[in-house]
């Protein structure tokens, strides 16, 4: 039961990924621009929650995957998880560090800042399809920082056809 909460999905549905950074955008915006430093630890929890679990213990994530992926009129993109996974734990780093500097530390400009970084990412992602973090992986995989046996179909992700129905 554990090991399957604390598991990710793979492949990923490359649409959810792209509606999940959408609703990054809409909150990370947010927190800059209504000046509420508590929502990145928000925004922090849900990249957490995605690392760990994909998007089962993530509210933007069950929303997106539950709710509004299966009632668009779109076909799925099925791409590998791991350089997903790997993309979240980016975000995941950036946003917790921009709560503590925020909640803990009263640095709200250095956390807007990050969470700027995490804005740019994430509207990458949601209207161009180039995922950051996947990028990253790809080019550790190609250092070998990252083995191949990590996620053997990443050596070309970027030629995948798109799933059928």
């Amino acid at each position: 039961m554990v090991g399957s909460l604390f598991s990710f999905p793979n492949p990923v549905n490359e649409v959810s990924a792209r509606l999940v950074a959408g609703g990054v955008v809409v909150l990370s915006v947010a927190a800059i621009a209504l000046d509420l430093p508590w929502l990145t630890a928000v925004i922090a929890y849900g990249f957490v929650a995605r690392v760990l679990t994909g998007p089962k213990l993530s509210p933007l994530g069950l929303l997106v995957t539950r709710v509004v992926t299966p009632r668009l009129p779109v076909p799925a993109k099925l791409v590998p998880g791991p350089p997903k996974r790997f993309a979240q734990g980016i975000g995941a780093v950036l946003t917790v560090s921009a709560a503590v500097l925020a909640l803990g530390f009263a640095q709200h400009t250095a956390a807007y800042a990050l969470l700027g970084a995490v804005i740019v990412a994430a509207v990458l992602e949601s209207v161009f399809a180039f995922c950051v973090g996947c990028t990253i992986f790809a080019g550790l995989m190609r250092l070998g920082w990252i083995p191949e046996a990590v996620c053997a179909e990443c050596n070309d992700i970027w030629s995948r056809a798109p799933a059928s129905g």
